[in-house]
Order: C-alpha cells, then sequence, then structure tokens
C-alpha cells in the first residue's frame, strides 16, 4: 500500500505526479518488482518492457479470439496477462531502479498503450463467442472513461491513482485469469434457474462497478477543485 512520489521536478520543469497504489496486492507487488529490477540483465530495458506487455495485451485479445477452437487458446490467455503483467508493472520500477526516469514520455507512451491493447482485447473477447458484443463494448467504454478520469486526475491535482479502492490492474488481471479457468469448464452460468454465458455475468458486473467508480470518483475531484478554485 504505497503512496510515492518519483522525483519531484525533472530538468524541463514538469513537475512529477504523486502515485498511489492501495491495491489489495501493491506491497507484495512493490517488493517483487523492485527484487527484479535489481537484477534485470542490462539488456532488459524499460521500453522492451512496455512493448512486451503491449504485445502481450493484444495476444490476450488474440487468444480470446481463437478459444473457440481449442483449450490451448485459452491458456494462451493467461500466459499473455503474466506477460502483461511482467511488462506492464516492471517497466516503471527498472527506470526508477536504474535511476533513467523519463517521466513525461514513459507516462505517456505506458498508458496510451493500455488504451490500445485495451481496445484490442475487447474486439478479441467480443469475437469469442463467449460474450455478447453488447457486453464487451460497455466494459471497454467504462474502462476507457475511468481511464480518462485518471489521467485527467493526474494532470489537474497532481496525483495518479493506480487504484481504486483495494482494486487495481494487478487484481483485475487475477479476476480475469480466474474467469478464464472457468470458462474452460463451462461457458455457461446458471442462475435462477436461467442459463446465460458466464462472461455476460461477468462483464456485466464489472461495466456497472467500474461505471458507480467513474462517477463517483469524478463527482469528489470536482468538489476537491471547485473548493480549491472558488469563485472570487
Amino acid at each position: 500500500m504505497s503512496t510515492q512520489v518519483i522525483s519531484n521536478v525533472n530538468r524541463s520543469g514538469f513537475r512529477n505526479a504523486t502515485r498511489i497504489n492501495h491495491s489489495l496486492t501493491a506491497a507484495i507487488e512493490k517488493r517483487v518488482l523492485q527484487w527484479m529490477a535489481a537484477r534485470a540483465p542490462r539488456w532488459v530495458t524499460s521500453d522492451r518492457l512496455t512493448l512486451l506487455g503491449f504485445v502481450a495485451q493484444i495476444g490476450c485479445g488474440a487468444c480470446f479470439a481463437l478459444a473457440r477452437h481449442g483449450r490451448l487458446f485459452s491458456v494462451g490467455v493467461i500466459v499473455c496477462l503474466a506477460l502483461n503483467w511482467l511488462g506492464d508493472s516492471l517497466d516503471g520500477t527498472l527506470a526508477r531502479v536504474r535511476q533513467i526516469e523519463r517521466p513525461r514520455y514513459g507516462f505517456y507512451v505506458d498508458h496510451i498503450a493500455d488504451v490500445f491493447g485495451s481496445v484490442a482485447l475487447m474486439m478479441g473477447l467480443s469475437c469469442s463467442g463467449f460474450v455478447h458484443a453488447a457486453v464487451a463494448i460497455a466494459m471497454l467504454l467504462a474502462f476507457l472513461v475511468l481511464a480518462a478520469e485518471s489521467y485527467l486526475a493526474t494532470y489537474t491535482l497532481s496525483q495518479f491513482q493506480l487504484s481504486q479502492g483495494l482494486f487495481g490492474p494487478t487484481e483485475i488481471r487475477i479476476v480475469l485469469a480466474i474467469g478464464v479457468i472457468e470458462l474452460m469448464r463451462s461457458p455457461y452460468a446458471t442462475i435462477l434457474g436461467r442459463r446465460f454465458l458466464l462472461f455476460d455475468i461477468g462483464g456485466s458486473i464489472a461495466a456497472a462497478i467500474m461505471s458507480a467508480m467513474a462517477v463517483t470518483v469524478t463527482a469528489g475531484h470536482i468538489a476537491q477543485l471547485y473548493g480549491e478554485e472558488p469563485l472570487p
């Protein structure tokens, strides 16, 4: 559960945002990533890790799209999720440990890769037959709205919220991996005697939670900014 400030001001005068992470896995994840970064060979760079995370997220979408043809592709989704975690989580830690931070470049590239990667992931999922396209689109829209709010808050409040409550990107990957394991057992779930697609249920819940988070956090930040910049 960390709140840390990456170097406050760089040579261009750019001020870094405070990184806030209160997710369930934040404390242990931070220790693991720092241990890995300290022992990473020199050929492992932040840019290569970011690329790995991006390609792995596209791979998740591709494996989802192909998963109807065999369980091997479902296993591929889980492997790609693990590789996405490695690349997406270790790139910034590696730069900080090696003291070669490029805060503006790193922030921009890392998060624009997340946006495009999320689109690829949801496109693949919507083509899988394991979820209706409307549910996949709802999840994507809710994620993009929540992400946009986070990026705007980073600029206006100088606080980069890595997690919402106890959930962050790592927890989402874990839940998705568990869902894929259940998917290999059966793509359906029965509720009150009616059969639904398992990912339709999970996706609808995820979209609703992300939408509620976006509205709640947005209202709080508007109130905070209004108080900090009152009318004369």
